[in-house]
C-alpha cells in the first residue's frame, strides 16, 4: 500500500511539474496587459491637458471679436479667414468650458451666423464675458 501513495504523490507532482509554467505564461498573458493599462489611466490622469489654457483661448476669442467688430477688414479673405478663425476659438472655449458646440460645428452656410450667436449666448450663460467692462480689472 505504501507503494501505491508515492505512485499517485508523483504521478500529482508530475501534473504540477508539467502544467505549472503554462498556467503561469497563461496568467501572465493576462495580468500584464491589464497592468500595463491600468498604469497608462494613471500616467495620463496625472499629466496636464493639451493645448491652450481656458484663460487664454478666451483673451484669444476677445482680441479676435474686437477685430472683427472693429475697422471693417480690406479684403474679403481676410474678412473670410477673421471669421473661421473666431469660429475656431469659439468651439474650442465651448469644448473645453463643457459647452456643447454642436450648434456651431453643425452650422453651415446661412445658418452659421444664427449658430454662433447661440454658442455665444451658451458661453456668456457659462459665465465668460465675451465683451469685458472697460475700467475694471477685466480690462487687461
Amino acid at each position: 500500500m505504501a507503494g501505491d501513495r508515492s505512485a499517485l504523490l508523483g504521478l500529482l507532482l508530475y501534473l504540477v511539474v508539467a502544467t505549472a509554467p503554462t498556467l503561469l505564461f497563461w496568467i501572465a498573458l493576462r495580468l500584464v496587459p491589464a497592468a500595463v493599462a491600468a498604469l497608462d489611466e494613471r500616467r495620463a490622469a496625472r499629466r496636464p491637458a493639451l493645448g491652450p489654457s481656458l484663460e487664454t483661448l478666451v483673451a484669444d476669442l476677445r482680441r479676435l471679436r474686437r477685430e472683427l467688430r472693429g475697422a471693417p477688414q480690406r479684403t474679403r479673405v481676410r474678412r473670410v479667414a477673421l471669421q473661421g478663425a473666431y469660429d475656431d476659438v469659439l468651439l474650442e472655449v465651448s469644448r473645453v468650458a463643457g459647452l456643447d458646440p454642436r450648434p456651431l460645428a453643425a452650422a453651415t452656410g446661412r445658418d452659421r451666423a444664427f449658430a454662433r450667436l447661440l454658442t455665444e449666448a451658451a458661453v456668456e450663460q457659462a459665465g465668460i464675458a465675451l465683451d469685458p467692462p472697460r475700467d475694471g480689472p477685466a480690462a487687461a
